[in-house]
């Protein structure tokens, strides 16, 4: 099989889809065409794990291939004990990683390559308290957000990024970052209190401008 077969996704039949276990099954037995659909089921949310771990798009596809490539030619050692996602999730999250640190970059670093509806999501953390007005506000956000991710440290800012702006579960991050799913849940509450508190100190020094007496005018004799 080439290197880039298993990231094809070839048409589905109109039967009822089968569960992953079942086709695992009939893929460890030599069946390419049930691997094409575990591809088919589960790329969407695999590049978006790996958007939310690395930066350009660039690269996104790089490693998506590489992790399904990896999990097609693993996938007569994967004994089913896992659910067949957990196994793919941390095969993406380790091919993630041993990416960053060959090319030495940071990872997680989001800036404007967020899209509004992924600022919406975690500007509702940070704009509960006062949503934004007008565009000059949502701006404002956008910036701090970003500030704040930024100082965050590596896992907490990849686990709040994953878990709000990708959708996944803290049981799913557990598992794919091998952590305590109580681990991952403080390091959850950490990270979204650090966004929390910059937007109380935005709201603090905003209301303190707004309570500034206006400057009185010169007099003319």
């Amino acid at each position: 099989m080439a290197a880039s077969a298993p990231a094809m996704a070839l048409p589905g039949s109109q039967a009822e889809p089968r569960p992953d276990a079942e086709l695992v099954r009939l893929c460890q037995n030599g069946t390419v065409a049930a691997f094409e659909d575990l591809v088919r089921r589960h790329q969407q949310r695999v590049f978006a794990l790996v958007a939310g771990i690395l930066r350009r798009p660039q690269d996104v596809e790089d490693v998506a291939q590489q992790v399904f490539l990896k999990a097609y030619l693993g996938l007569g050692r994967f004994d089913q004990r896992a659910a067949f996602s957990t196994w793919l999730y941390k095969i993406a999250v380790n091919e993630c990683w041993d990416y960053l640190r060959k090319k030495k970059v940071r990872p997680l670093v989001y800036e404007a390559d967020l899209s509004e509806e992924q600022v919406s999501q975690l500007d509702g953390i940070m704009s509960s308290e006062r949503p934004p007005q007008n565009p000059r506000d949502r701006a404002e956000i956008r910036q701090l957000l970003e500030k704040v991710l930024d100082a965050l440290p590596e896992q907490d800012r990849q686990l709040l990024l994953l878990k709000e702006v990708e959708g996944f579960t803290v049981q799913e991050l557990a598992d794919m970052l091998r952590l305590n799913v109580n681990t991952v849940k403080v390091r959850l509450f950490r990270a979204r209190g650090r966004i929390v508190q910059a937007s109380r100190r935005r709201i603090r020094a905003s209301g303190s401008s707004d309570a500034r007496p206006a400057s009185r005018p010169e007099r003319k004799d």
